[in-house]
């Protein structure tokens, strides 16, 4: 155990440096329209259940990152739910595989009104470079109606943010 230890205080920290694009004073400026919009909007918190409908995962990495402790989007009143019962937003993420249609419609239903959808990421957008395809259904649009998009390939978590609070505001 404590070659272990002596090997990371050798090694030190590994990681990047953060980009200038997610500094810290622009995550918590727009934390805080979040958080006021939603205290005021609605009472306190808002569930959000994300959708993979045939990504490559680029989007559900940054999705997952605004819930690290850089971000930690809870703070705000932001909460991922694990069923779309408890879902206010539907966040879907890639272009609609066919294989995925029925099931993206099915949590669609499941989802109590009033109930928005947001497309996160070019490929939830428009279908990306994948398009409608015997494959690909394309876009989220195709299949459920789609309040917001958020454009990106990814978009990164202040960008995701944004678009949360221009859904929220509008």
């Amino acid at each position: 155990m404590l070659s272990l230890y002596s090997k990371v205080f050798r090694t030190g920290v590994l990681s990047e440096r953060l980009s200038a694009m997610a500094t810290t004073d622009q995550t918590t400026s727009v934390g805080a329209q979040l958080r006021g919009v939603i205290d005021k909007r609605f009472s306190g918190s808002i569930a959000i259940r994300q959708v993979d409908a045939g990504s490559c995962n680029g989007c559900e990495l940054e999705i997952h990152a605004l819930n690290n402790v850089y971000y930690n989007i809870e703070r705000f009143g932001v909460h991922f739910v694990a069923s779309p019962r408890h879902a206010d937003v539907l966040l879907v993420t890639g272009p609609v595989s066919r294989h995925m249609e029925t099931a993206l419609k099915r949590v669609y239903e499941a989802t109590p009104a009033p109930k928005w959808v947001v497309a996160v990421g070019d490929c939830a957008a428009c279908g990306g470079e994948f398009g409608v395809s015997y494959a690909s259904c394309g876009a989220v649009a195709n299949v459920i109606p789609v309040d917001v998009t958020i454009a990106g390939c990814p978009p990164s978590p202040l960008q995701l943010m944004q678009g949360l609070l221009g859904l929220f505001k509008g």
